[in-house]
C-alpha cells in the first residue's frame, strides 16, 4: 500500500476536500470491523447470487437460446467471472475499501469513469433486486396456494395489486434485516442458503433417477459441453450474457471487505469458494433437468415459452412429486429472499463510499451508530428497488425478461472496466514475477476483453425488439431503451455531481495515493 509523507489530521482540509479522518489519513466510514469470517463471507457471496432463484429465472431462456449446448453456455459464462475475480482478488489486496469497483477504477482512471464504474454497480444491483422481489412474490403466493390447496390463493399473484403490495412488503422486510448490521444479516443467511443447496441436491438427484421417464426426455451427452455447437454467434452471446447474469454477485464479498476478518485476503478467498459451488450447482442442475424433460420448447421442455420464465414451477411436481415439490417452492422463495437481503450489502457500501469520497451527496455518510451499517444508502436502496419495480411493473407486462437481460450488460460494463483497471493500475508491477503477470495482468485483461466483446455484441443484438420479452418503444428493443438509458441517466446524475462536487472530479479528493483502511485482524 503507498504511503503518503504528510498525514492530515481529523477535520484537516485535504485537497479542497473535508472529512473525518482515521490516524494515517484514511477516511473514516464507521463501519464494524471483524464482522465476519471467510465461512460467512462465502455464504453472503453465494446467497447474493442466489443459485436457485437465477436456475428458476434464466434455465430456460438461456435453453431457448442455445438449446442443449446450455452447460456449455454455463461453463463459457464462468471464465470471463473467474478471470475478473482475479483482478478483485488482487485489487482488495492493494485497496481493501468498500467501494470496491468505484474505488479502484477512480484510482486507476480517474474520477468520471470510476464514478460510471460505481454507478453500473449500483443500477445493476437495484434491477437485480427489483427482479429478486418479483420472484419472491411469485412464489409466496404460489408456496401459500400449495400449502392451503387453494387455487384462488395461488392466483392472488396474478392479481397486480396484491402482487405488488407483498412484493413491497418483501422489500421492506430485505431493508430492515441489512440495516440491523452484518451480524443479523450473515445469521439468517446460513439457514437460508444451506436450505436452498440441500433442496438444489435433491432435485437433482430426482431428475436424473427420472431421465427417460418422460416424452422430451434426452439422453446425455459429452457434446453438450461443446460452445462450437450452438447454433448462432448471436444465439451463443445472448446465452452467454444470460450465464454471466447467473454469477453476478460474488462480488459482494469484496464488499464486505472493511467489516471482515483478514480484509486484504479473506474476501478473495470467499469469492473463489463461492464460483466453485456455484459452478458445481449449475451444471449439475442443467444437465439433470435436460436428462429428464429435455431442452426443447413443447411439453415439460425447458425452453417452452409457457414456463420458461419460471421453470422450477412447472417441473417441481412432475420431477420431485406433489410433497417434495413443496420443498422446490420453498427453496425458491428462501434464495430470492436471502439475496435479496444480502444484495444490499454492495450497494449500500458502494453509495457509502461514493459519499465518503464526495461523489455523491454527503448524507450518504450516515452510518448507525449501534448496528454499524450505512442505514440511509441501505433505505433509499430499498426505495429505490420499490419505486423501480413498481414503475416497470405497471409499464411493462414483461418486465422480468428484459431487466433480467439488461442487467447482463449492466454487469459486463463494471466488471469489465474493473478488469482493465486492475491491469492498469499494477501496470509497473507486471514483470517482477510470473505471478504478478498472471494474476494482474493477463487474466484480468483476458477477462475484460471477454466482458467487452459480449457487451458489443449484446448492445448491437438488443436493439432488435425480438431481444428478450419481443416488445419494443418506438420500433426499439425494450432491452436496449432500458439498458441504454439507464446508463445515460447515470452520466446525467454524475454531470450534476460534477456540478455540486468539483474537488472529486478535478481528482483532488479520491487519487492512486489515497489510503485504504485496513481492519486489523
Amino acid at each position: 500500500m503507498t504511503q503518503v509523507e504528510a498525514r492530515p489530521q481529523a477535520g484537516d482540509t485535504v485537497r479542497g476536500a473535508t472529512a473525518p479522518f482515521d490516524a494515517g489519513g484514511v477516511r473514516k466510514k464507521g463501519l464494524g470491523g471483524n464482522s465476519v469470517g471467510l465461512f460467512g463471507n462465502a455464504v453472503i457471496g453465494i446467497s447474493t447470487v442466489a443459485p436457485v432463484y437465477c436456475l428458476t429465472s434464466t434455465l430456460g431462456s438461456t435453453a431457448g437460446e442455445v438449446g442443449l449446448q446450455m452447460p456449455a453456455v454455463f461453463l463459457a459464462g464462468f471464465l470471463p467471472m473467474l478471470l475478473v475475480a482475479f483482478a478483485y482478488r488482487e485489487l482488495n489486496k492493494a485497496m481493501p475499501d468498500c467501494g470496491t469497483s468505484f474505488t479502484w477504477t477512480v484510482k486507476a482512471f480517474g474520477p468520471k469513469i470510476g464514478w460510471m464504474c460505481g454507478w453500473g454497480l449500483v443500477i445493476a444491483t437495484i434491477i437485480v433486486l427489483s427482479n429478486l422481489a418479483g420472484v419472491a412474490t411469485s412464489y409466496f403466493w404460489l408456496l401459500a396456494g400449495e400449502i392451503t390447496g387453494s387455487e384462488s390463493i395461488a392466483a392472488l399473484d396474478d392479481n397486480k395489486a396484491v402482487h405488488i403490495v407483498t412484493c413491497l412488503a418483501l422489500i421492506a422486510t430485505a431493508t430492515a434485516i441489512s440495516y440491523r448490521g452484518m451480524t443479523a444479516t450473515k445469521g439468517v443467511q446460513y439457514t437460508l442458503v444451506g436450505l436452498q443447496l440441500v433442496v438444489l441436491a435433491v432435485f437433482v438427484a430426482l431428475a436424473l433417477s427420472k431421465a427417460g421417464s418422460f416424452e422430451t426426455s434426452v439422453d446425455f451427452s459429452w457434446s453438450w459441453m461443446n460452445p462450437f455447437a450452438v447454433q448462432s454467434f448471436a444465439a451463443f452471446t445472448a446465452g452467454l450474457s444470460l450465464s454471466i447474469f447467473m454469477y453476478w454477485g460474488w462480488d459482494a464479498c469484496m464488499a464486505t471487505n472493511e467489516e471482515t476478518t483478514g480484509s486484504e485476503k479473506t474476501p478473495g478467498r470467499a469469492a473463489l469458494i463461492a464460483m466453485v459451488v456455484l459452478v458445481g450447482s449449475y451444471l449439475a442442475t442443467g444437465i439433470a433437468a435436460q436428462m429428464a424433460v429435455g431442452s426443447g420448447d413443447q411439453g415439460l421442455g425447458l425452453a417452452n415459452p409457457d414456463t420458461s420464465d419460471n421453470v422450477f414451477a412447472a417441473l417441481a411436481g412432475p420431477v420431485m412429486g406433489p410433497v417434495l415439490g413443496v420443498l422446490l417452492f420453498v427453496a425458491v422463495l428462501a434464495s430470492a429472499a436471502a439475496s435479496l437481503q444480502t444484495t444490499f450489502i454492495p450497494v449500500a457500501r458502494t453509495v457509502l463510499a461514493m459519499s465518503t469520497y464526495e461523489a455523491l451527496p454527503k448524507s450518504f455518510t450516515k452510518v448507525h451508530p449501534v448496528f454499524k451499517t450505512p442505514g440511509k444508502a441501505t433505505v433509499v436502496a430499498g426505495v429505490a428497488t420499490g419505486v423501480f419495480y413498481t414503475v416497470m411493473t405497471l409499464v411493462s407486462e414483461h418486465v422480468l425478461v428484459d431487466t433480467i437481460y439488461a442487467l447482463g450488460l449492466m454487469i459486463c460494463f463494471y466488471y469489465g472496466i474493473t478488469a482493465f483497471a486492475c491491469v492498469w493500475y499494477f501496470r509497473a508491477e507486471l514483470f517482477r514475477s510470473f505471478r504478478d503477470f498472471a494474476f494482474k495482468g493477463l487474466m484480468p485483461a483476458l477477462g475484460g476483453v471477454m466482458l467487452t466483446a459480449v457487451f458489443g455484441k449484446t448492445l448491437y443484438d438488443m436493439w432488435d425488439p425480438a431481444y428478450g420479452s419481443g416488445s419494443a418503444v418506438f420500433g426499439v428493443g425494450s432491452v436496449f431503451v432500458i439498458a441504454v438509458g439507464l446508463l445515460v441517466l447515470g452520466a446525467v446524475i454524475m454531470l450534476v455531481m460534477q456540478r455540486r462536487s468539483p474537488a472529486f472530479f478535478r481528482g483532488e479528493v479520491l487519487t492512486k495515493e489515497t489510503p485504504s483502511l485496513v481492519v486489523p485482524d
